[in-house]
């Protein structure tokens, strides 16, 4: 899990950040990305894709990497600006965001997913990076964390969706309350609801 960081390491760079999202598939909320940077060497093998662990997990391991890194950055981008520019450069403005948030700035970075950000930093994209570099996994722990966080407190407002349950994925329960009543402020109009 730490073989791309040494290995940038090897190359010469030394604050590398692991950039991940949650939420690009929701019906409603945010699409919310982090950057994790790590001092030089850190391993933590409970550290993994947020897809795998428990909700009890992933806020334990939130606390440790929040504790661990050097620096945590976050991004989010809201469902308004979703449907204006689309799902996928929602995401990468996200998670440019997350990493111009980082301090000190990073000089290398490693993307999930197969798309660079529009940054003037070296970097290196991953398929699956969640569940091949450390630093990656931590960002998807963290983005996880966050954007279920931030649906818990859009299910204060808009009991209705259940979005403590849904974290505004596209369930059954979920498609039926939109039939019911209609879509709320942060339902994405450019997802279409089958």
């Amino acid at each position: 899990m730490h073989g791309f960081e040494l290995r940038a390491r090897w190359l010469g760079f030394d604050a590398i950040a692991g950039v991940d999202e949650a939420g690009r598939g929701p019906l409603a909320g945010p699409v919310v990305a982090a950057a994790v940077i790590f001092p030089s060497g850190y391993t933590n093998g409970e550290i993994r894709d947020s897809k795998k662990l428990t909700p009890l997990k992933r806020e334990t391991l939130y606390k440790i990497i929040r504790s661990d890194a050097i620096s945590v950055g976050l991004g989010a981008i809201e469902a308004s600006t979703i449907d204006r520019i689309n799902i996928l450069q929602a995401t990468l403005a996200a998670m440019k965001t997350a990493v111009l948030n980082l301090s000190p700035q990073p000089d290398y970075l490693l993307i999930d997913g197969t798309n660079n950000i529009d940054i003037p930093i070296p970097q290196e994209t991953i398929i699956r990076g969640d569940s091949l570099s450390v630093s990656v996994a931590a960002a998807s722990i963290i983005a996880k964390v966050l954007r279920d966080q931030l649906m818990d407190r859009y299910h204060v407002l808009y009991p209705q969706y259940n979005f403590l349950k849904n974290k505004g994925y596209g369930t059954k329960e979920h498609r039926e309350a939109v039939k019911k009543h209609g879509r709320c402020k942060i339902h994405r109009r450019s997802f279409r609801i089958k």
